[in-house]
Protein backbone atom coordinates (compact mmCIF):
# COMPACT_ATOMS: atom_id res chain seq x y z
CA UNK A 1 0.00 0.00 0.00
CA UNK A 2 1.74 3.45 -0.95
CA UNK A 3 1.64 6.21 0.98
CA UNK A 4 -0.64 9.07 0.68
CA UNK A 5 -0.65 12.75 1.56
CA UNK A 6 -3.35 15.44 1.66
CA UNK A 7 -4.52 15.22 -1.58
CA UNK A 8 -4.55 18.49 -3.70
CA UNK A 9 -7.93 20.09 -5.06
CA UNK A 10 -9.24 18.73 -7.89
CA UNK A 11 -12.06 21.73 -8.12
CA UNK A 12 -12.16 24.93 -6.65
CA UNK A 13 -14.56 23.80 -4.39
CA UNK A 14 -12.86 20.90 -2.53
CA UNK A 15 -10.86 21.20 0.80
CA UNK A 16 -8.16 19.65 1.83
CA UNK A 17 -9.07 16.48 2.76
CA UNK A 18 -6.56 14.51 5.60
CA UNK A 19 -6.02 10.79 5.05
CA UNK A 20 -3.64 8.16 5.98
CA UNK A 21 -0.84 8.89 7.72
CA UNK A 22 -1.44 13.01 7.78
CA UNK A 23 -4.52 12.45 10.04
CA UNK A 24 -1.79 13.33 13.19
CA UNK A 25 -4.85 12.81 16.12
CA UNK A 26 -4.60 10.79 19.36
CA UNK A 27 -7.85 9.14 18.83
CA UNK A 28 -10.49 8.78 16.50
CA UNK A 29 -14.01 7.82 15.93
CA UNK A 30 -13.97 4.83 13.28
CA UNK A 31 -16.45 4.37 10.66
CA UNK A 32 -15.89 1.15 8.86
CA UNK A 33 -16.37 0.28 5.07
CA UNK A 34 -19.82 -0.87 5.31
CA UNK A 35 -20.93 1.81 7.68
CA UNK A 36 -20.57 0.46 10.82
CA UNK A 37 -19.65 2.39 13.83
CA UNK A 38 -16.53 0.73 15.41
CA UNK A 39 -15.92 3.65 18.04
CA UNK A 40 -13.16 5.71 19.53
CA UNK A 41 -10.16 4.01 18.51
CA UNK A 42 -6.50 5.20 18.36
CA UNK A 43 -5.32 6.51 14.73
CA UNK A 44 -1.99 3.64 14.76
CA UNK A 45 -4.82 0.65 15.02
CA UNK A 46 -7.53 2.42 12.64
CA UNK A 47 -4.64 3.14 9.99
CA UNK A 48 -4.06 -0.75 10.31
CA UNK A 49 -7.52 -1.49 9.92
CA UNK A 50 -8.10 0.95 6.63
CA UNK A 51 -4.39 -1.14 5.44
CA UNK A 52 -5.79 -4.81 6.03
CA UNK A 53 -8.85 -3.72 3.76
CA UNK A 54 -6.34 -2.24 1.11
CA UNK A 55 -8.33 1.01 1.40
CA UNK A 56 -7.94 4.47 2.57
CA UNK A 57 -8.52 5.97 6.32
CA UNK A 58 -10.08 9.28 5.73
CA UNK A 59 -11.03 12.09 7.71
CA UNK A 60 -14.97 12.81 7.26
CA UNK A 61 -14.92 15.25 10.16
CA UNK A 62 -12.41 17.38 11.89
CA UNK A 63 -15.13 19.39 14.17
CA UNK A 64 -16.51 16.22 16.13
CA UNK A 65 -14.78 15.27 19.33
CA UNK A 66 -13.22 13.19 18.70
CA UNK A 67 -12.58 13.83 14.59
CA UNK A 68 -14.82 11.07 12.89
CA UNK A 69 -12.21 9.37 10.41
CA UNK A 70 -13.62 6.68 7.60
CA UNK A 71 -12.48 3.38 6.13
CA UNK A 72 -12.73 3.89 2.12
CA UNK A 73 -11.48 4.39 -1.33
CA UNK A 74 -10.18 7.85 -1.29
CA UNK A 75 -10.12 7.57 -5.37
CA UNK A 76 -13.40 6.47 -6.02
CA UNK A 77 -14.93 8.75 -3.18
CA UNK A 78 -13.01 11.89 -4.54
CA UNK A 79 -14.63 10.86 -8.04
CA UNK A 80 -18.04 10.47 -6.77
CA UNK A 81 -17.91 13.65 -5.19
CA UNK A 82 -16.51 15.17 -8.63
CA UNK A 83 -19.49 13.70 -10.22
CA UNK A 84 -21.94 15.30 -8.08
CA UNK A 85 -20.34 18.66 -8.42
CA UNK A 86 -21.04 18.51 -12.31
CA UNK A 87 -24.47 17.79 -11.68
CA UNK A 88 -25.37 20.75 -9.55
CA UNK A 89 -23.22 22.85 -11.80
CA UNK A 90 -25.97 21.58 -14.64
CA UNK A 91 -28.77 22.15 -12.80
CA UNK A 92 -27.95 25.49 -12.07
CA UNK A 93 -29.03 28.28 -14.50
CA UNK A 94 -27.50 31.29 -15.42
CA UNK A 95 -28.95 34.55 -16.22
CA UNK A 96 -26.84 37.25 -17.87
CA UNK A 97 -26.82 40.87 -17.95
CA UNK A 98 -27.62 42.01 -21.63
CA UNK A 99 -27.13 46.08 -22.30
CA UNK A 100 -28.99 48.70 -24.72
CA UNK A 101 -27.47 51.79 -25.22
CA UNK A 102 -29.07 54.65 -26.61
CA UNK A 103 -28.98 58.87 -26.49
CA UNK A 104 -31.57 61.20 -26.33
CA UNK A 105 -31.90 61.57 -30.28
CA UNK A 106 -32.39 58.61 -31.10
CA UNK A 107 -35.11 58.34 -33.22
CA UNK A 108 -38.32 56.56 -33.19
CA UNK A 109 -37.50 53.91 -35.70
CA UNK A 110 -34.25 52.95 -33.88
CA UNK A 111 -36.03 53.03 -30.63
CA UNK A 112 -38.38 50.27 -31.93
CA UNK A 113 -35.48 48.50 -32.97
CA UNK A 114 -33.67 48.46 -30.10
CA UNK A 115 -37.36 47.49 -28.14
CA UNK A 116 -37.34 44.58 -30.22
CA UNK A 117 -34.15 43.87 -29.43
CA UNK A 118 -34.84 44.12 -25.48
CA UNK A 119 -37.69 41.53 -25.75
CA UNK A 120 -35.18 39.11 -27.50
CA UNK A 121 -32.87 39.83 -24.60
CA UNK A 122 -36.31 38.71 -22.01
CA UNK A 123 -37.16 35.63 -24.28
CA UNK A 124 -33.67 34.36 -24.14
CA UNK A 125 -34.36 34.83 -19.98
CA UNK A 126 -31.46 37.53 -19.65
CA UNK A 127 -31.61 40.78 -17.40
CA UNK A 128 -30.83 44.11 -19.27
CA UNK A 129 -29.99 47.40 -18.64
CA UNK A 130 -31.26 50.01 -20.49
CA UNK A 131 -28.64 52.85 -20.95
CA UNK A 132 -29.52 56.55 -22.09
CA UNK A 133 -25.77 58.08 -22.49
CA UNK A 134 -25.61 61.98 -22.47
CA UNK A 135 -22.86 63.83 -24.01
CA UNK A 136 -21.89 67.88 -23.46
CA UNK A 137 -24.64 69.88 -22.97
CA UNK A 138 -27.69 66.59 -23.48
CA UNK A 139 -27.13 66.61 -20.00
CA UNK A 140 -29.57 69.55 -19.57
CA UNK A 141 -32.23 67.02 -21.42
CA UNK A 142 -31.69 64.14 -18.26
CA UNK A 143 -34.70 64.55 -17.08
CA UNK A 144 -36.92 65.63 -20.09
CA UNK A 145 -36.37 63.78 -22.86
CA UNK A 146 -34.11 61.10 -21.25
CA UNK A 147 -36.99 60.19 -18.81
CA UNK A 148 -39.82 60.25 -21.30
CA UNK A 149 -37.69 57.81 -23.49
CA UNK A 150 -36.78 55.46 -20.55
CA UNK A 151 -40.86 55.29 -19.45
CA UNK A 152 -42.05 54.77 -23.30
CA UNK A 153 -39.58 52.14 -23.17
CA UNK A 154 -40.62 50.45 -19.54
CA UNK A 155 -44.11 50.75 -20.79
CA UNK A 156 -43.99 48.99 -24.06
CA UNK A 157 -42.16 46.53 -22.11
CA UNK A 158 -44.77 46.02 -19.43
CA UNK A 159 -46.63 43.24 -20.42
CA UNK A 160 -42.96 40.75 -21.66
CA UNK A 161 -41.14 41.75 -18.33
CA UNK A 162 -40.60 43.25 -14.30
CA UNK A 163 -38.83 46.27 -14.24
CA UNK A 164 -36.38 45.94 -11.94
CA UNK A 165 -34.76 49.31 -10.85
CA UNK A 166 -36.63 52.59 -12.12
CA UNK A 167 -34.90 54.89 -13.80
CA UNK A 168 -31.68 56.68 -12.33
CA UNK A 169 -29.00 58.78 -12.94
CA UNK A 170 -25.81 57.55 -12.65
CA UNK A 171 -23.29 59.80 -13.75
CA UNK A 172 -23.62 61.45 -17.20
CA UNK A 173 -26.43 58.20 -18.13
CA UNK A 174 -29.63 57.13 -16.74
CA UNK A 175 -30.32 53.78 -16.31
CA UNK A 176 -33.22 51.28 -15.73
CA UNK A 177 -33.13 47.32 -15.34
CA UNK A 178 -35.89 45.02 -16.74
CA UNK A 179 -35.72 41.21 -16.10
CA UNK A 180 -37.89 38.41 -17.48
CA UNK A 181 -41.30 37.39 -16.18
CA UNK A 182 -41.03 34.25 -13.86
Amino acid sequence: MKKRGIRKPSTQQDLKIKINEDIDYREIRLVDSDGTQRGIVSTKVALEAAQEQGLDLVEVSDKADPPVCRIMNFDKFRYELKKKQQEAKKKQTVIETREIKFRPKTEEHDLNFKIRKIKEFLAEKNKVKVTMRFRGREIVYAQTIGLDALTKIADTLREDCVIIQEPKMEGRQLVMFVGPKA
